[in-house]
């Protein structure tokens, strides 16, 4: 049942394969965009729900902000509008009227709208309305929402003209304070990715010329896809005073003198979902880790005699509602019950191919024997991918399974990040030498171009260098080593880590 084109054939085709043998979305026929089908839809409500817990719990609160910008809030701040011109989706008009026979805009807008490419400007006009004295500050929000940014090559849940994200912005009195708001948040954002992704990142901050526009700093976290292509999971700004003097977010401190607040925002989108593939999908499909699995459990029926299907079902619902009752993760275990009427071997290969993380294949000489047949979805291939165990010793045992599970996808991804993480390019020949080599994808047996790690000189001339060599600086990692040596771009004497890679 391996897929049309497997990772060593065709990755890119591969991973368009993973997303419609899992039924996760489809490509939408509103250009550029896409619809998010259930299964993918579910996981990404995991991952909200998750984070969601997670940004609460540093003390922030959920809001809502205007879909639409007026365009006159960009043009406050110069460097952020300059970003994202080339992405903005303006709307015009108000209104359609019938003009010989056709449709024709009308109803000509004052001043353009900006269909919401990040909310920055539009909070900060509100953060300017509700903060007058340090007694104010901090403000900490955040906000579920959709983005559109007008993208010419769009690839789906990496990136898309509309897509969903949440953003978080906060206002601070103390620079120090704000610096500070801004890496707790990429901590949070590493530990979902990590302990419920089973995606392990390297954080670090952006080099000046890859900051988030309007930014003094930005950090990120970024993983490692399957074919050595680095994605960045999540990024969190650091932007000083620059929004809060362009949208005069101004209060009284304690020393009884105006200041300019200090402002963050960060985020994550369903470009994690992208990430998820790459990172744990097979040839087979999807492989989705227990945490974030709308369903951790499903359970096929295998009733061949309809005259056994009471005692089957009966069955079934007694090893659903034991299921139910045991927690993984600090949560009830998710079972799903596939009593549609398709053949059993079809739907568990559906669920193979969607990745759940257990399926079980229940028939009348299960009931007899007072025992199951389990599918490890991420052993396939491998001899315990099934495996024949008792009632009470699968629900006695089913949250070790899954921790199992997820130590075992995330194992494997770390292994990969630092097998291929080359520290022993020295010279810019060397580095030129290594990325004109061709990948497939980098656990085959071709595979060979990932991450560099090595030293960078920050002179101007190595960014257009890198653009030649279609590679960029990921991140500054936070262990750096401080030591001197010659800069992968230039051969001039540097002493910064970077990590250097192609990226999606």
């Amino acid at each position: 049942m391996t897929l049309k084109n497997t990772r060593a054939s065709n990755y890119p085709e591969w991973y368009q394969n993973v997303i419609t043998a899992a039924d996760m979305a489809e490509v939408s026929s509103s250009p550029g965009c896409m619809v998010i089908k259930p299964w993918g839809y579910g996981i990404w409500e995991r991952i909200q729900r998750v984070l969601d817990d997670k940004i609460k719990e540093t003390g922030h609160e959920n809001c809502y902000f205007p879909l639409f910008i007026p365009l006159s809030y960009f043009q406050k701040e110069a460097e952020h509008v300059e970003g994202f011109a080339k992405e903005m989706a303006i709307v015009t008009h108000s209104r359609l009227t019938m003009q010989d026979g056709k449709l024709t805009p009308d109803g000509k807008l004052e001043e353009p709208l900006i269909v919401r490419p990040t909310s920055e400007t539009i909070i900060a006009d509100s953060f300017s309305k509700w903060v007058n004295s340090y007694r104010d500050l901090p403000i900490m929000i955040n906000q579920w929402a959709n983005v559109v940014r007008w993208e010419m090559r769009p690839r789906i849940f990496l990136r898309t003209r509309e897509f969903l994200w949440q953003e978080g912005h906060t206002a601070h009195a103390d620079y120090a304070e704000a610096e500070q708001e801004a890496k707790v948040m990429l901590d949070v954002y590493a530990d979902v990715a990590q302990n419920a992704l089973a995606m392990p990142v390297i954080k670090g901050s952006k080099p000046t010329h890859e900051r988030f526009p309007g930014a003094v700093d930005t950090y990120c976290i970024e993983a490692m896809m399957q074919d050595g292509r680095a994605l960045q999971a999540g990024t969190s700004h650091f932007l000083g005073q620059n929004f809060a003097k362009s949208a005069d977010i101004k209060f009284l401190g304690k020393d009884g003198k105006q200041q300019y607040a200090y402002t963050t925002s960060w985020g994550v989108s369903t470009r994690l979902i992208g990430g998820l593939i790459m990172t744990h999908a097979d040839d087979e499909g999807m492989v989705v880790p227990p945490k974030i699995a709308p369903y951790q459990v499903v359970i096929v029926p295998i009733i061949k005699d309809k005259s056994q299907s009471d005692e089957v079902l009966a069955y079934i619902k007694k090893l659903s509602a034991a299921l139910a009752q045991q927690s993984y993760d600090g949560e009830k275990v998710r079972v799903k019950i596939d009593t549609r009427n398709k053949e059993s071997v079809d739907k568990m290969w559906e669920w193979t191919r969607k990745g759940a993380p257990v399926v079980c294949e229940i028939g009348p000489r299960d009931v007899q024997n007072n025992a199951l047949m389990i599918r490890i979805r991420h052993k396939i291939n491998t001899p315990e991918w099934k495996q024949v165990v008792q009632f009470d010793d699968f629900v006695n045992t089913i949250s070790q399974r899954l921790e199992s599970i997820h130590a075992d996808l995330f194992n494997a991804a770390q292994s990969r990040l630092q097998s291929n993480q080359r520290t022993d390019i020295k010279t810019a020949e060397e580095m030129q030498a290594y990325f004109e080599q061709q990948n497939a994808w980098i656990d085959g047996p071709n595979g060979k171009v990932a991450f560099v790690r090595g030293k960078w000189s920050e002179d101007p001339e190595s960014v257009e260098k890198m653009k030649e060599m279609k590679i960029s600086i990921r991140c500054i990692p936070e262990d750096q080593s401080h030591e001197e040596g010659l800069c992968l771009l230039t051969n001039k004497k540097a002493t910064l880590d970077v990590i250097y890679a192609r990226a999606y």
